[in-house]
């Protein structure tokens, strides 16, 4: 065996789709073996972390860092703090909403650059597509992107416009040639528009109803996209993933697809997962997000595809902004910015209501950590418990609660949804290649992480 430096020891180890005691041998910031527990350690340090779970660090393929340009909105620094202390050993970052977006190599130095040296995990990057920046695809493949997002509606940032049905069909088999996916918000406006300028002209009393900004964003805007998207996709014979999944009437459409040939994945979120619409009260803008959380019966739907694997992963979406851009102070839906910041919650969101719908950890390390590292092609380091892989860790409590306190929480706002919400799964500690990065209730390490490329090696930090 190669030299061991350290031993984690654990009678719940999540690893290839099952749980049982292992022991995780690392040297040199790679898993180099996982054996039985009682293992000699030939004299490396051993941390016996006797019942806690040890499963794969998580990965966030859907992260908005929002540095350069919007630093204020969050940044590397903050963003990655709150990842490690939930559990989280690896972000993508979304190429908005910084300035510039992420659309051109140059535009993606400027990121690497802020974020250098900022980091406290491991952080990969997308790229994104506008109207006319097509010249960059392969410049930006090139240098590392991890794929493509693109949105099919106004995006929020009038530096990211969206793109058409012809615009897609002509990126689309370039993206398919290079084997970099496109990531797609799928909403379209068309079936929407009627229903969007009704509440355009409500008086600012009325918005405050959530119900108003519900059914100004209908389901059936994710259904047309969907249905759109994934021709387009499975004609030019390229990845598509379906990003933040809403509306569980979607679903079949995703199964039907598939099954006609389209390479297409999709996630949903944890506040899709464990949110409501009947629940959200009046002027309450922190649940605000696009596509909106909707009703129990598309939350319970969105669980059951999870289960068929008709939904392949969960991702936080993590979408911050001040709070007077979540105009607290009025309660007005539209005005609002709509993004939810749970970065540092993932684990214990999903692993809360999971476990009540009789979901167990191994279910938890693959929407968490396996499919986000395949779809942002990490897999070959990142995501998963074996040998050769990167020693990513993150060491959890299942049994433990919380109350949550925004305030407490590393995300540079304390503004959530979740506040004074119960939770279960507790993080003890995360490691990042080997090294301990955070223990609960210390600090976090800055400056551990370093920045990723797709299926390469790694950029310079």
């Amino acid at each position: 065996m190669e030299h061991v430096e350290l031993i984690v020891r654990s009678r719940r180890v999540v690893t290839g789709g099952q749980e049982g005691p292992a022991a995780m041998h690392i040297g040199g910031g790679s898993i180099v073996a996982i054996t039985a527990p009682d293992q000699p350690s030939a004299g490396a340090e051993v941390w016996d972390v006797g019942d806690l779970v040890v499963m794969a660090g998580l990965v966030d393929s859907h992260v908005h860092v929002n540095e350069p340009g919007r630093t204020e909105w969050e940044g590397f620094a903050t963003a990655t703090r709150a990842a490690a202390a939930g559990g989280v050993t690896t972000i993508v970052d979304m190429p908005l909403n910084s300035i510039p977006p992420t659309v051109s190599a140059q535009a993606l130095i400027r990121k690497q650059e802020a974020a250098a040296g900022s980091c406290a995990v491991d952080v990969g990057f997308w790229g994104g597509i506008v109207p006319g920046s097509e010249e960059h695809i392969l410049s930006l493949v090139e240098a590392g992107v991890c794929g493509f997002k693109v949105f099919l509606i106004d995006s929020g940032v009038p530096e990211f416009p969206p793109l058409g049905a012809a615009e897609l069909a002509r990126v689309l088999p370039l993206l398919a040639e290079l084997d970099s996916p496109l990531l797609v918000h799928a909403e379209l406006e068309a079936p929407m528009v009627s229903a969007a300028r009704r509440f355009a002209r409500l008086d600012p009393a009325e918005r405050r109803h959530y119900r108003h900004y519900l059914e100004s964003r209908p389901p059936a805007g994710e259904e047309e996209a969907v249905a759109m998207v994934g021709e387009l996709g499975r004609r030019a014979g390229g990845a598509v993933h379906i990003l933040h999944l809403a509306a569980a009437s979607v679903v079949p459409s995703l199964q039907a697809l598939r099954a006609a040939g389209a390479r297409l994945t999709a996630e949903t979120c944890p506040h899709y997962l464990t949110l409501a619409a009947e629940e959200i009260e009046s002027g309450s803008t922190s649940h605000k997000c696009a596509p909106p959380i909707r009703t129990a019966e598309h939350r319970d739907g969105l669980w059951a595809g999870l289960a068929d694997g008709s939904i392949q992963m969960v991702v936080s979406d993590h979408s911050p902004a001040p709070p007077e851009l979540k105009a607290t102070a009025s309660g007005d839906f539209g005005e609002a910015w709509g993004g939810i910041s749970s970065l540092q919650l993932r684990l214990p969101l999903v692993w809360t209501e999971g476990r009540r719908r009789g979901h167990g950890r191994p279910a938890l390390a693959r929407w968490l950590a396996e499919e986000p590292a395949r779809l942002a092609g990490l897999d070959h380091r990142k995501g998963f418990l074996r040998p050769g892989a990167d020693a990513d860790l993150v060491i959890w409590d299942p049994d433990a609660e919380f109350d949550v306190d925004p305030h407490r929480l590393h995300h540079r706002h304390p503004v959530s949804p979740y506040a004074d919400r119960k939770l279960a799964g507790v993080v003890e500690a995360t490691i990042l290649r080997g090294r301990v990065v955070y223990r609960r209730g210390g600090p976090v390490s800055d400056g551990s992480g370093i920045l990723l490329t797709r299926r390469g090696a790694w950029a310079t930090n």
